[in-house]
């Protein structure tokens, strides 16, 4: 791999190996996607072979999309400097050196035990998180500059990978998760699916030559494209820095707080303070509420669906149908951008979003639920890609910086907000249910704790008591006697056997008709959640229509692009704030 010091085809035309970079990003895109659908479905073979609690999967699952939207961000500041192609060829590594450590995990549980084999687990994906995030902060603004004339069609079809890899990965977790009598296929053999596009985009990358940023090659200087973000930008960025340092590793609010100011400062030295783009800000929060609304709901409305058509499965079928819609419309961004503009398309698919989630929430068995999520589906589809389109034709002088920025926040918006803003909804209303159906039963489950989620508390259902109510407390007792006799395990065994205890003694006395309350109340809590949720996307519409009217006071929407003469030597262009 290398990089193309003249810049071939960033100003101009498309370089001749156009397409097959654009596929090679659609493969690494879609190994993300098959990466973390086929993972949900192998986490119980963990537990079964290696002795995992549920807590320990956890972990070996957490950071998720809050870690790879700092990877996003971080891997989006050098880009620009270092080349599309290194941090492409590091991204492949990454997924290979994850691939390694995770299949070695069998091997390391023979020699080292289950601590080994945890480190395995965790190591490898971590690694995967960092190798799709540096992908994400490349693909992006690559596409965008092999593409200058069509940017918002071909980063639709780029970004068709990840509905692909949700459809791979869902079908295959379906297909091999087994049942009844019947084995699950190998986990190794499930998870070592994301290599078969892992391995493609590696060989598809070999000895092509990539272009700089349209920026780059019209001499905007480093300090320029930060310029472009500014501090208006950057503020939407580190106000979500702010929660990541509060809620993801524990800092008092006081001290997350000056971190992130801290950090705004040091971003307004590197820039000489300039303030940017007030529409560039403004799009970054709209893009923050995209994230909510899609990759948020994503995480969720499986279990919810599921619930709804009472069968876990139907609701993970009804994920994938949503993916092949995705996946297909996004071939066609393209011809619809032509005729209503990108900002019409992000409009009207914000409509639909608040449409489908509202039927969602009130759909009653399978066929409302597959109407309802047909709506859905198609509302979600143009989202994200398009918005990454606008930002990189309204603002070319940023290069991988102001594209990587809207990436970035979407994702620790959807791991900041919407993950966590939808299980919130979901507690209080599930909790609200319960109580008014039955008051002993929801202090048998209640949370010992307050939940919390910005300014609001509630007090949840405690997962753990609900999950044992579910199995019928099969998955506590395995867990205590795996606990029981560990070096340095004496607290969590301690704590396993007061779960298991109150089981047997307090709860499964009651456990036939709690049941059925619990169960009622945590569909109320879904379906109260989802219509919820559906103002986000109204809020979205609301937006953009706005963004239309300020557009057509100037003469409409039009695509920005850079003279390289104004550029050369980095002097000063229009659009300068």
């Amino acid at each position: 791999m290398s990089h193309d010091a003249s810049g071939s085809g960033s100003a101009g035309g498309s370089p001749a190996n156009a397409q097959r970079l654009l596929w090679a990003g659609f493969m690494a895109i879609l190994a993300a996607g098959v990466g973390f659908s086929i993972r949900a479905g192998i986490l119980g073979q963990w537990a079964q072979q290696y002795g995992f609690t549920q807590t320990e999967l956890g972990a070996i699952t957490g950071g998720g999309l809050t870690g790879f939207g700092i990877i996003i961000l971080l891997s989006s500041l050098i880009a620009d400097r270092i080349g599309f192609g290194p941090l492409m060829f590091l991204a492949f590594g990454m997924h290979l050196v994850s691939a390694a450590l995770t299949l070695a995990t069998g091997a390391a549980f023979e020699a080292g035990g289950k601590d080994l084999a945890f480190q395995c687990l965790f190591w490898g994906m971590f690694l995967f998180a960092i190798g799709n995030g540096i992908a994400e902060a490349v693909v992006n603004p690559l596409v965008a500059t092999l593409f200058p004339q069509k940017k918002t069609h071909y980063l639709n079809i780029l970004h068709a990978g990840w509905p692909g890899g949700l459809i791979v990965g869902g079908l295959a977790s379906y297909f091999m998760a087994g049942g009844g009598d019947v084995k699950p296929v190998s986990w190794q053999i499930q998870i070592s699916l994301f290599l078969v596009p892992v391995v493609l985009y590696g060989l598809m990358m070999i000895g092509q030559r990539f272009p700089r940023s349209e920026a780059s090659v019209s001499g905007v200087s480093y300090r320029d494209m930060l310029g472009e973000l500014g501090l208006l930008g950057a503020a939407v960025i580190c106000g979500l820095m702010a929660l990541f340092f509060k809620n993801d590793l524990g800092l008092d609010s006081m001290i997350a707080g000056g971190i992130s100011a801290g950090l705004l400062v040091l971003f307004g030295i590197a820039t000489g303070f300039r303030f940017g783009h007030l529409l560039l800000a403004f799009l970054l929060i709209v893009h923050a509420m995209v994230g909510y609304v899609e990759l948020g709901t994503d995480s969720w409305i499986g279990n919810i669906t599921g619930t709804i058509m009472n069968s876990p499965a139907n609701g993970l079928l009804l994920f994938v149908y949503t993916s092949g819609l995705m996946f297909i419309l996004r071939f066609f961004a393209g011809p619809i951008v032509e005729r209503i503009s990108p900002l019409g398309l992000l409009g009207f698919s914000a409509i639909f979003g608040a449409i489908g989630l509202t039927l969602l929430g009130n759909a009653e068995g399978i066929v409302m639920c597959v109407v309802a999520a047909t709506i859905y589906g198609i509302g979600k589809t143009f989202l994200w890609p398009t918005m990454l389109g606008v930002v990189s034709e309204q603002f070319p002088k940023g290069g991988a910086i102001t594209i990587g920025a809207v990436g970035g926040v979407g994702m620790l918006s959807a791991g900041l907000l919407g993950g966590p803003g939808i299980g919130f909804l979901q507690d209080q209303n599930a909790s609200a249910t319960l109580q008014q159906a039955d008051e002993d039963t929801y202090n048998r489950y209640k949370a010992s704790g307050e939940n919390s989620f910005l300014w609001m508390k509630t007090v949840g259902l405690d997962g753990a008591k609900v999950g044992v109510l579910e199995d019928n407390g099969e998955e506590a007792k395995r867990a205590l006697d795996l606990l029981q006799g560990q070096e340095g395990k004496e607290d969590a065994a301690k704590n396993q056997q007061e779960l298991v205890t109150w089981w047997t003694d307090t709860a499964e006395p009651h456990a036939t008709e709690d049941k059925e309350r619990v169960s009622a109340a945590g569909l109320s809590g879904g379906r109260e959640a989802l219509k919820l949720t559906a103002y986000v996307p109204g809020t979205m519409a609301i937006c953009y229509f706005l963004l239309i009217g300020v557009f057509s006071m100037s003469g409409g929407y039009k695509q920005k692009t850079l003279d390289p003469e104004l550029f050369t030597g980095g002097a000063e262009g229009p659009g300068e704030a």
